[in-house]
């Protein structure tokens, strides 16, 4: 079922952002996802997402001293192109978690510490198996990439 609009609304009360405009009318249109991937379980419905640091804050833990420095040439590559060590993670406390996986370290984060000319926040892929995390320039770019291997793997 849709998510309405004073159900967004809210939860841009609660964090105190608006939401990118992808990720908005996601939950406008579904409000939540079940299985993505084997990795992600579901995208949270508009009640659940929230800040990492309050959802997960194992998740936060430890980031801040991995010593990653990432110049910005190195760190605003996407695509084949982009090495998943060239994360900032000062950036992960502020980021929204927008999916949740049981007793799993595979993420989906909305980061708006890196926001596009259009409004849109940087999307994170961050898993247990990668050395950082696989960025997207917006949700819509990372849930595309998420239906291109799926369609591809058939």
């Amino acid at each position: 079922m849709a998510g309405t609009g004073e159900e967004v609304g809210s939860l841009e009360d609660r964090l105190g952002a608006m939401l990118p405009a992808s990720h908005r009318q996601f939950l406008l249109t579904s409000n939540g996802w079940l299985n993505t991937t084997h990795s992600i379980e579901r995208l949270l419905p508009v009640q659940e997402v929230g800040w990492a640091r309050d959802l997960d804050p194992d998740l936060v833990v430890g980031w801040d001293d991995a010593g990653l420095r990432v110049d910005d040439e190195e760190y605003f590559v996407y695509g084949e192109d982009q090495d998943p060590v060239a994360i900032r993670p000062e950036y992960l406390p502020h980021t929204s978690k927008i999916s949740h996986t049981p007793e799993a370290m595979d993420v989906y984060l909305l980061n708006p510490c890196v926001v596009t000319e259009d409004g849109e926040w940087e999307a994170w892929y961050l898993a247990h198996w990668l050395p950082g995390a696989v960025r997207y320039g917006s949700f819509w770019d990372l849930m595309n990439d998420e239906y291109t291997s799926f369609r591809d793997g058939l």
